[in-house]
């Protein structure tokens, strides 16, 4: 029988509620802590597949999760596409060469640098235990190109919103390059175990509701389309954070199976306005998790009652936070663990 996540993802209103928490598996976790000290930098520990399918499971070892998400970067893309893709201390991921001065035509794509990530996908998919779902993922085309054009993270998104104005055409063709990419990156992961997707579009508030039309939307359709051709039953989650009210034309025309929500949308809001039946994810406020307290467990349960008509994973708003108590931790998967569909 199907785990309870991939239940609640093909749209059944289970009884309790299933739980994972974006970014889980991360440095929260002592023996996340362990592992990257003696393994290095992030990126060596994302192409050590051994060391990734070990870090992918500790959540589901230590607090017994329903979903494992891949231990992973969205920035994997981008390196397949030829950047070059390094993690500076202090600092976060930088992209060589940068697109706002470099044409794509002149990328050499390594399609090599994916074969590591199904290694992991693989590896885990043996050690996950009955009851768990495997969640692979990726960016989506509009939160890559941010990276691949500017080189780096911002906080606007000021030089690929800027470059897309100035040539849609050219940007046209970066997004359309992602897309490609991204099909065939999540089809591995599924081939190699992966049982739903989630793509993250991490800077989707950052647009203007036609520019959301056109960069978020479309690109995620065409990623959802092609993924439908190939699985039919492949639930794909949707996480156009920061999108506020423009999240009920996404959930209509991308064709996603389940969204999730930041921890900006009031969940009764979402619940009366999103399609009725549409499993939503989320979205307790990482930084309430991570203060705890009785505020904790009111907003927690809220939210489960907010979404009691409908299928919902709970999870937080975005990745749960470094300093996070793993008391806390303990604290919202007991809550969601009790609680019960009236």
């Amino acid at each position: 029988m199907p785990g309870l996540l991939l239940r609640a993802l093909r749209g059944e209103n289970t009884p309790e509620r299933p739980i994972w928490l974006m970014r889980q598996a991360g440095r929260y976790l002592p023996e996340y802590r362990a592992l990257r000290a003696e393994k290095g930098g992030f990126l060596p520990l994302v192409y050590d597949s051994d060391a990734a399918a070990e870090i992918t499971l500790q959540p589901i070892r230590r607090f017994g999760c329903d979903g494992a998400i891949l231990f992973s970067d969205i920035l994997i893309v981008p390196y397949a596409m030829g950047q070059d893709l390094a993690f500076l201390a202090g600092e976060g991921p930088r992209l060589s060469p940068r697109l706002a001065d470099a044409a794509l035509a002149g990328l050499t794509a390594v399609p090599a640098r994916l074969a590591p990530i199904y290694e992991t996908v693989a590896k885990v998919k043996a050690g996950l235990g009955a009851g768990h779902t495997l969640l692979g993922f990726a960016g989506s085309p509009w939160t890559v190109a941010t990276y691949m054009v500017a080189g780096e993270g911002s906080r606007d998104q000021h030089v690929t919103r800027a470059f897309a104005y100035r040539d849609p055409a050219a940007f046209q063709a970066i997004i359309d390059a992602i897309v490609a990419v991204t099909v065939d990156y999540l089809a591995g992961q599924v081939a190699a175990g992966a049982e739903a997707v989630q793509l993250f579009d991490s800077w989707a508030g950052s647009l203007a509701p036609a520019e959301f039309e056109r960069w978020v939307v479309a690109p995620n359709a065409a990623i959802v389309a092609a993924l439908k051709q190939r699985f039919p039953d492949l639930p794909v989650i949707g996480f156009p954070k920061g999108a506020g009210a423009k999240l009920c034309a996404y959930a209509r025309e991308t064709g996603v199976d389940a969204i999730a929500l930041d921890e900006t949308i009031d969940p009764l809001w979402a619940a009366a306005a999103l399609p009725e039946g549409l499993p939503v994810q989320g979205n307790l406020d990482p930084l309430l998790l991570e203060a705890g307290g009785p505020e904790l467990e009111r907003r927690a349960l809220g939210i489960l009652d907010a979404f009691a008509g409908r299928p919902h994973v709970f999870n937080l708003g975005h990745g749960i936070g470094q300093h996070t108590p793993i008391a806390h931790v303990e604290r919202l998967l007991g809550l969601v663990r009790s609680w019960r569909r009236r």
